[in-house]
């Protein structure tokens, strides 16, 4: 007996070609649906006035070589951050206190909601996101 082809058999809808998280990002809807989004070098600006984005999460990869310098809060919802590559310290700001976590490759932490961080790089890295991008801010370090 031959197996099913998966092609036929189980995409219910069609499937694009393979994507590169650094250049398209992925927006998980708060229900089924998960959307590509094409990233320009002004997506991070205008994502406040992107109604579209705004109730879910993003998944998004960044290829990280120096310190960031801006902290950042995601009011709306915690973040997953998983370290891909590289070795990168992310730091948590908790009032006055700033708490260290190392990531190693494949370790992930996650930022509770409205916690300010922001990253220490070692050497370069790859980082993986989930995060609610509703309502981020960003001041500088």
């Amino acid at each position: 007996m031959r197996s099913p082809d998966l092609g036929e058999a189980y995409v219910s809808k069609p499937v694009g070609p393979a994507l590169e998280l650094t250049e398209t990002y992925l927006h998980l809807g708060d229900g089924a649906a998960v959307t590509a989004v094409e990233v320009g070098p002004d997506f991070w600006s205008t994502l406040p006035g992107r109604q579209d984005l705004q109730a879910g999460r993003l998944v998004v990869v960044t290829h990280e070589t120096e310190d960031w310098s801006t902290w950042e809060m995601h009011p709306a919802g915690d973040e997953v951050v998983s370290l891909l590559s590289g070795r990168v310290d992310l730091i948590l700001q908790d009032g006055s206190r700033e708490l260290t976590v190392a990531l190693g490759a494949r370790a992930s932490v996650i930022v509770p909601q409205g916690v300010w961080h922001r990253a220490i790089v070692h050497e370069p890295s790859d980082l993986l996101f989930i995060t609610r991008g509703a309502g981020t801010q960003h001041r500088p370090v």
